[in-house]
């Protein structure tokens, strides 16, 4: 993200989730310190802080486990979240529904309302990996999140590197702007680009 002489004044929370084997972990380390890390899965949760530019908050990223035994406890890290970031694995087509439930119930808490939310579709990097429209459709954002917050799918790689400073700035500029001015700026942008209609429905 860069590190700046003048810190920003405050920091903002933002909360990463996935399923376990997402790859939450290593792109996670790749982002902070430009390596790839053999990591192990989380159980409980690691924690880094991330700097932005001088106008923005620090990022304050947790990293919570995604094991099934662990997902109960995400919601203990839902209070004071300013952002969420929720990681799928792009090349897992058998546990993409599985991904798609547990999205749906963490945006349905209270605690969570009008959090803005990042997909990021990792492994990108990986021949078989689906597109982030369709990572978009199999998990239903659009109804998930339709008028209640700002949303987007970054494709990404925690191997490469790709993506994931683009994903983090997207978050950090959703927590900033208002809602309709996001719809709106994504819309004209994708459109500027050539992107098709079914991309502009994922934005």
């Amino acid at each position: 993200m860069g590190i700046h002489n003048s810190k920003p004044q405050k920091q903002a929370q933002v909360l990463m989730l996935g399923l376990d084997e997402s790859g939450k972990s290593t792109l996670l380390y790749k982002l902070k310190y430009n390596e790839s890390v053999v990591t192990v899965p989380t159980v409980g949760f690691n924690v880094e802080t991330l700097e932005t530019d001088r106008s923005s908050p620090s990022l304050t990223v947790w990293d919570v486990g995604g094991q099934r035994k662990m997902r109960p406890h995400w919601k203990y890290h839902y209070a004071d979240t300013a952002g969420l970031v929720f990681v799928v694995d792009s090349a897992d087509y058998r546990r993409l529904d599985e991904a798609r439930k547990e999205l749906h119930r963490v945006l349905k808490y209270e605690t969570l309302r009008g959090v803005p939310l990042v997909v990021l579709a990792n492994k990108q990097d990986l021949h078989r990996a689906l597109s982030p429209e369709v990572v978009c459709q199999k998990l239903n954002l659009r109804q998930a999140c339709e008028g209640s917050r700002a949303w987007f799918v970054q494709p990404c790689s925690g191997i490469t590197g790709t993506g994931l400073e683009q994903g983090f700035r997207r978050i950090v500029y959703l927590m900033k702007t208002p809602l309709r001015q996001t719809q709106e700026d994504i819309q004209v942008k994708m459109k500027s680009k050539g992107f098709s209609i079914a991309a502009l429905i994922c934005g």
